[in-house]
């Protein structure tokens, strides 16, 4: 099983902020604030265009190379569960704006529980926007159920 160290980048991907997308996630999560469907709304509230709802970046698992992620980290697909995923926004993510999200292992350990062995691999990507600041952590949890080390 590969191990990767803290740091090791798993992917690099560009998200693009897209008013259509953003107006399908509102949709998806019922959403009822207009700032995110409706530009002078945004605007009226300060904002420079409709506004991401909070799972926006989640739009990225479209663009990432999934398997080769999953080889990268030597993982089996058949046996990984999501153990969890957080967000730390430093800002609203607004459309028309294009992020660029780099995926890094924050920890990678393996434990010992009563079903057998696991490995757990802390992942958290940085999206940085135009000027190149931070404007979204996002980490996330994968679990490999029976796992070798």
């Amino acid at each position: 099983m590969s191990h990767l160290p803290p740091g090791s980048i798993v992917d690099d991907v560009v998200l693009p902020v897209e008013a259509g997308k953003i107006h399908e996630f509102a949709r998806a999560t019922a959403t009822r604030d207009v700032v995110h469907v409706d530009a002078a709304s945004a605007h009226a509230a300060g904002y420079p265009d409709v506004i991401a709802p909070l799972t926006y970046s989640v739009a990225t698992a479209h663009l990432r190379d999934q398997a080769g992620f999953v080889a990268r980290l030597g993982l089996d697909i058949r046996r990984i569960v999501m153990g969890g995923v957080s967000w730390e926004y430093r800002r609203p993510l607004h459309a028309g704006e294009t992020l660029r999200a780099v995926r890094t292992v924050e920890s990678d350990v393996w434990k010992d529980s009563r079903s057998g062995r696991m490995r757990l691999v802390g992942l958290v990507t940085e999206f940085t926007g135009g000027d190149g600041e931070v404007v979204l952590l996002q980490r996330e949890t994968l679990i490999e159920r029976g796992a070798a080390s």
